[in-house]
């Protein structure tokens, strides 16, 4: 059985421009001063129960929208913090490719995503600046298998 670090699951950014794909060399990996990349999906569901049953309630999942929550200080040279700083004072520019490499590199999903929450510099007198952001997908991201050694390294992906 394996037990993968969370440091190995990798993450990267690229800025979203309307009509074209992700580009094979612009992924800018989130990774620089974050201490923390954490799952905040939400899913949509719905409770019923059937006569065909016993009265027990039934979950159906209506929707799923997958996001993450980065948090960590902030490096102001680092080029994926400076990409989603950039976007922290926009409101209608807050689209980004999305890009998980799973811990042992055998999957990615990739697929655009929505910044929200930024946080570029905040935080006590006495700290770091803080750095922060929630990253989160507009569809299910495509699912890439990796393990034959033919990835797209982000490359192919419709948007």
């Amino acid at each position: 059985m394996a037990r993968l670090k969370n440091a190995q699951r990798e993450h990267y950014i690229q800025d979203y421009i309307e009509g074209e794909q992700p580009e094979e060399q612009g992924w800018l990996q989130l990774a620089h001063y974050i201490t923390e990349i954490n799952d905040s999906t939400e899913e949509e569901t719905e409770d019923e129960a059937f006569y065909s049953g016993d009265g027990t309630p039934e979950r159906t999942i209506l929707s799923i929208a997958e996001a993450y929550d980065v948090v960590g200080q902030y490096d102001p040279e680092d080029p994926a913090q400076e990409l989603i700083a950039s976007k922290k004072r926009t409101i209608s520019d807050r689209k980004v490719w999305h890009r998980i490499v799973r811990s042992d590199g055998k999957k990615e999903w990739v697929g655009r995503a929505t910044l929200s929450n930024i946080i570029a510099g905040s935080g006590p007198a006495s700290g770091y600046e803080e750095f922060g952001c929630n990253i989160r997908f507009d569809e299910i991201p495509e699912e890439v298998d990796l393990s034959n050694g033919e990835g797209n390294n982000g490359g192919g992906v419709e948007g």
